[in-house]
């Protein structure tokens, strides 16, 4: 039986299959599967493009093919007969030329009436292993091809593939609720974060109410990591190119970096990334084995120059704030300190509701060529981190081929609301930074001794993990997360003074409160508070007045019991502080 992966392979080929029925001046360029289903890319230059308002129609065209596709074979053919077939198709030559070069088997794979330049992997009883009601065409979407923006526009037709009808449905559902969660959208609605066509795009400004989540974050993590003998540390936005050149990612980053020229002719750049930095506030001085471990921690922006169509909301951006740390010590002090993180990183993901798989990152034994480092140095990491798992005696996924280009890492994977995943926090292993900035300390034997260092983010981006909690959450942050905490709505004017003391004794409790004092309805006031996702509404009218008593609306738990301001004050003050 054919794989889910399989399957939306070969439908992409039976939409390249009826594309060519329909429109048969379009070029078939190339159609992977991908995570939720398939697509593929035309040329449709030669005639009318296909239009959203097409989608049904192929789509139907693609379920009248299925059934006469009962068999999907392959051929190997050589290049005169490859490039006979696809003579009037240079996207497919373009193809075959890089086959070629690799020195692989050029091979054709057909189906019913239709044939296409493949590398395999499909169903190959399509019409038996394919529902008809399984998948569906979602988007058009344009695409360059192979990405690149100097070479033609293409149409990208997105389809959707599952299983069954069922799970197509359970994901189509999904992706309204999605939709609903978009934290673009809810950004903009609960007045966190605005771009500007003057400052850029992919160049995010925070108004008050989202500086201020993000600095109720950032504390977070500085809470927990203080306990564990980090210290701040602070450095500038610009470097010298040498600083990238000796640690590797000029080689390997050049091409994201904003680069700036000065008016004496010296190369800087803006900082992608914060490791070089700290290694030189390390490098400061020599250190004896007893002043190790040296722990730096460092929340600064950094900047990427990111290609116009690749950015999205705050998930992917031009300028992001990392909660980074560094850990420089010995090798005999890996362990702990890793386990350290871990811990770190349990305490915080908890608080927002996310539970937390492992993934070993390693590196890609048939590329090393895209690392720093020799073999043995990524056996000998690699092995480091494989017994931390071990004392740890958690299940690890395997991440091969996803290592940071300097070293290994443990990847913590987070599964939100939607049953979707991300990569959230990071621990990583570099033996490479230290040797290529030699950086020792000196040993019980008076010895120069090789340390290395250990790169630790919780959020990482505090922007992409903003996009992915306000997701997560439908903007209905955790009480002690929330801009506004509270707010009094008085019935009417004359409750107005009474509002105003329930404010103050609220304030002066800690908490973020404020009175809407606008002239409209209470209807409407607590329509807006919702709207707001406040935590807490507090009613005050002529009882509440009469009785020095408050009438709560939770977010999460409905209307309360009437009860003191000090009471509600100090079952706040008991949420925030808990983190519940």
């Amino acid at each position: 039986m054919a794989s889910l992966e399989e399957k939306r392979h070969t439908l992409a080929h039976l939409l390249a299959a009826s594309i060519a029925e329909r429109y048969p001046h379009a070029k078939a360029t190339i159609g992977p599967a991908v995570d939720n289903g398939f697509y593929y890319d035309f040329d449709f230059s030669g005639g009318p493009p296909a239009k959203e308002t097409d989608l049904a129609q192929i789509e139907e065209a693609m379920r009248d093919l299925l059934p006469s596709w009962s068999e999907m074979t392959g051929t190997e053919v050589s290049e005169k007969d490859a490039r006979d077939r696809f003579a009037g198709n240079p996207y497919k030559l373009e193809l075959i030329d890089g086959i070629v070069a690799s020195g692989e088997p050029i091979t054709l794979y057909t189906a019913g009436n239709f044939t296409d330049l493949c590398r395999g992997g499909h169903s190959e009883n399509p019409a038996h292993e394919i529902k008809a009601d399984s998948f569906a065409l979602e988007r058009i979407a344009g695409a360059y091809w192979r990405g690149d923006e100097t070479k033609p526009m293409l149409t990208r037709i997105y389809g959707l593939a599952f299983d069954s009808i069922e799970e197509l449905d359970a994901y189509r559902t999904q992706i309204e609720e999605a939709k609903k969660r978009d934290h673009k959208k809810l950004g903009k609605e609960l007045d966190l974060f605005v771009f500007s066509e003057l400052v850029g795009p992919g160049l995010p400004l925070f108004t008050p109410k989202g500086t201020l989540v993000r600095d109720l974050l950032d504390d977070f993590v500085w809470e927990l990591r203080k306990p564990y003998g980090y210290q701040k540390v602070e450095i500038p936005h610009i470097t010298k190119k040498e600083l990238y050149e000796t640690s590797g990612h000029w080689d390997k980053f050049k091409d994201d970096l904003f680069r700036i020229q000065t008016r004496e002719g010296h190369e800087f750049a803006m900082k992608p990334m914060n490791c070089p930095h700290h290694t030189q506030i390390y490098a400061r001085k020599q250190w004896s084995y007893r002043e190790l471990p040296q722990r730096y921690s460092n929340t600064t922006a950094c900047y990427r120059d990111e290609q116009s169509g690749e950015l999205s909301g705050l998930s992917r951006v031009r300028a992001f704030s990392q909660d980074d740390a560094h850990v420089f010590c010995r090798m005999n002090d890996v362990q702990k300190e890793f386990l350290n993180v871990w811990d770190i990183i349990h305490a915080f993901y908890p608080a927002f509701g996310f539970d937390l798989k492992v993934r070993l990152s390693t590196h890609d034994p048939e590329h090393l060529e895209n690392y720093l480092g020799d073999a043995s140095v990524w056996e000998k990491a690699e092995g480091m981190l494989r017994d931390i798992i071990s004392a740890k005696g958690v299940a690890v996924e395997d991440g091969v081929g996803e290592a940071a280009f300097y070293g290994p890492k443990l990847d913590f994977m987070a599964e939100d609301s939607l049953g979707r995943r991300w990569q959230v926090a990071t621990i990583q292993l570099d033996m490479n930074q230290p040797e290529r900035f030699d950086l020792t300390c000196i040993n019980e034997e008076g010895q120069k001794e090789r340390i290395v260092m250990i790169h630790a983010a919780i959020m990482g981006s505090i922007e992409r993990f903003l996009s992915i909690l306000i997701e997560h959450t439908a903007g209905n942050f955790p009480v002690w997360l929330s801009p506004v905490q509270v707010r009094v709505l008085p019935v009417s004017e004359k409750h107005a003074d009474y509002a105003a003391r329930v404010t103050e004794t609220l304030v002066t409790a800690g908490l973020r409160a404020e009175v809407d004092a606008a002239n409209e309805s209470l209807g409407k006031k607590i329509r807006a508070g919702k709207g707001e996702k406040i935590p807490y509404l507090l009613v005050v009218g002529d009882a509440e007045v009469e009785a020095g008593t408050v009438t709560a609306e939770s977010r999460d738990e409905g209307k309360l019991e009437a009860m003191s301001v000090e009471a509600f004050a100090a079952r706040v003050v008991r949420e925030t502080s808990t983190r519940k």
